[in-house]
């Protein structure tokens, strides 16, 4: 028999008060199940949050990568996922792609040893093993200037997967060359060398969405996220990670106007008035989306009855480099 959202809630509430569980929600969750979220963030917060949490269970509301930071981090933990969906960006390479990738970099006259990779925390754990044992690490949108500013004090190719939007934003700011791989440059010329990856909801930003809004509401501000296409950026007034998105915004005089360039759900939710969606469609994260109030009540209810769903596991090696990755980061 199904049951209501309403019902639902009372249900999970009365799970949460008598599991050893902490629900944790990415910003980008739809708002009922953000809501039951006792910790919310972006994914690296949600994972360091979660460290300090001494429940036995993370129930992770959010993509499957997410559900590995927390697992390679807090191997001790118990992490299970209300749905497994797998951000697409994620998707696109996995330790078999880095490695063609690499051999790509060989072939082209640039040895392993002169390369150093850095992973956008959106990608497999298995990505970020490789990256681990190559001497690279981590990084997120807010803090991956500041990562690749120390990373080219060694002297090396940076190799930056999987996004390459944010790679060429970063080195755009930092007046870099950049390139991608399978674009028709020559590697060598570059200094930040970029792997054919992309977020498909913040590619549905235009430049002639940026002309629409501000030719229609003179004095708009736009603020956009990093993983937009760099010609959104060159022309925003703004470039931030989601959570330095939210705290722009939201410290605004409440007058003024501003369109934004990142997932629907968070933008909806971010002020009552003067807030706009940069796009003429809607730009909601499909695997984001997945997860629903059902799913969250099912593996609470696993959780009881002793077999949890969707339990996250990482293998010994995979954690370890991975691990060694994210440490990287964390100690900068």
């Amino acid at each position: 028999m199904s049951l209501s959202n309403k019902e639902l809630v009372e249900k999970i509430n009365e799970y949460k008060k008598k599991l050893s569980v902490t629900v944790v929600a990415h910003f980008y969750q739809r708002d009922e199940v953000f809501e039951m979220g006792d910790i919310t963030g972006d994914s690296l917060e949600l994972a360091m949050r979660t460290k300090a949490d001494d429940a036995e269970f993370v129930v992770f509301c959010g993509v499957g990568f997410m559900g590995q930071s927390v697992k390679v981090l807090s191997p001790h933990k118990r992490v299970v996922m209300p749905r497994i969906a797998c951000c697409a960006m994620a998707k696109m390479i996995d330790a078999e792609a880095y490695d063609n990738a690499v051999k790509i970099l060989n072939d082209s006259g640039i040895k392993s040893e002169d390369i150093l990779p850095i992973t956008y925390i959106n990608s497999d754990a298995g990505v970020k093993a490789r990256v681990g044992e190559m001497g690279g690490m981590v990084c997120t949108s807010s803090n991956a200037k500041k990562i690749i500013t120390t990373a080219l004090k060694e002297g090396k190719k940076i190799f930056f997967v999987p996004d390459r939007c944010l790679g060429q934003n970063i080195a755009n700011q930092m007046e870099l060359k950049s390139c991608v791989i399978g674009d028709g440059s020559d590697p060598k010329e570059s200094d930040i060398i970029c792997f054919d990856g992309f977020c498909s909801v913040h590619q549905l930003f235009t430049v002639e969405d940026i002309e629409f809004y501000r030719e229609k509401y003179p004095g708009i501000l736009i603020a956009v996220h990093p993983e937009c296409d760099p010609a959104i950026c060159d022309k925003a007034d703004f470039v931030g990670s989601t959570s330095q998105l939210i705290k722009y915004i939201t410290e605004l005089d409440p007058e003024q106007k501003v369109a934004v360039g990142t997932e629907f759900n968070m933008v909806n939710r971010l002020r009552p008035k003067n807030t706009y969606v940069l796009s003429s469609t809607k730009p909601e994260c499909p695997t984001m989306n997945e997860t629903t109030l059902q799913d969250l009540y099912d593996v609470l209810k696993s959780i009881d009855e002793g077999q949890p769903l969707n339990e996250i596991q990482v293998d010994e090696s995979t954690q370890k480099w991975a691990k060694i990755a994210l440490e990287r980061m964390l100690e900068l």
